[in-house]
């Protein structure tokens, strides 16, 4: 059994090892409390995402058996993080990993998917409308052609690029004093300390590495975080 704490309460989640159905992981026993009133949105993306992902190139073939864990779940963890009544954009937004994830997680805020494939942006405004997310906004763009100004009050991204090419295609976009919250790997640390000279360029504070869904996933999910200007 594992104990989760919030700020607010404390749950115990039965840590129960299955097997995967027809090759796609069965929804873990987190998913619930991740996602609390959002869960049925949330497993009807993931079923679609498990059915269409592979034939129209928006996940790998060994992504199935993981899919909950490795990118649901991994991406959801990260709700908690931005403020409610905020607009947040996601770039390079794919297969909707993870604005999607989190425009179901925080219907209290407004997401601005910015995705420059057509056939990735037909995916995510199907999905939108499929899954009744009216919350959401699809923008067919790349991050360095936005043209709205530094309008948003953060930008986040997942599995896009190093924090020093990431910084100078986002950091634009937010207004003073709104957040960089990127989904990272095992080598956000390093990307910081690679990126020393945009950091000081872009004018980024509060540069730092924190771990999201500890108790509630296998490994949690690493966010680098930066206030710009």
């Amino acid at each position: 059994m594992v104990r989760v704490r919030t700020a607010t309460r404390s749950f115990v989640v039965a840590d129960v090892s299955r097997e995967t159905v027809g090759g796609v992981e069965p929804e873990p026993s987190a998913a619930a409390l991740i996602f609390g009133d959002r869960l049925e949105i949330a497993r009807s993306f993931t079923a679609a995402l498990a059915e269409q992902g592979e034939r129209r190139g928006l996940i790998g073939p060994l992504e199935l058996p993981r899919l909950w864990t490795r990118h649901i779940l991994n991406s959801a963890v990260a709700a908690p993080l931005f403020s409610a009544g905020a607009e947040v954009g996601d770039v390079g937004s794919g297969a909707g990993l993870p604005g999607l994830v989190l425009a179901i997680a925080r219907p209290d805020i407004r997401w601005v998917l910015i995705e420059p494939m057509e056939r990735r942006v037909a995916w995510l405004t199907e999905q939108a409308r499929e899954q009744g997310l009216d919350n959401v906004e699809v923008v067919r763009a790349r991050g360095e052609d936005w043209k709205r100004g530094p309008v948003l009050d953060a930008v986040t991204a997942r599995a896009v690029s190093a924090f020093r090419t990431l910084v100078p295609l986002t950091a634009p976009l937010v207004r003073d004093g709104g957040e960089l919250i990127f989904l990272k790997g095992a080598s956000a640390e390093r990307e910081i300390d690679a990126a020393e000279r945009v950091i000081r360029k872009f004018r980024l504070t509060q540069v730092r590495v924190e771990p999201v869904g500890e108790g509630l996933i296998t490994e949690p999910t690493r966010v680098l975080r930066a206030v710009v200007r």
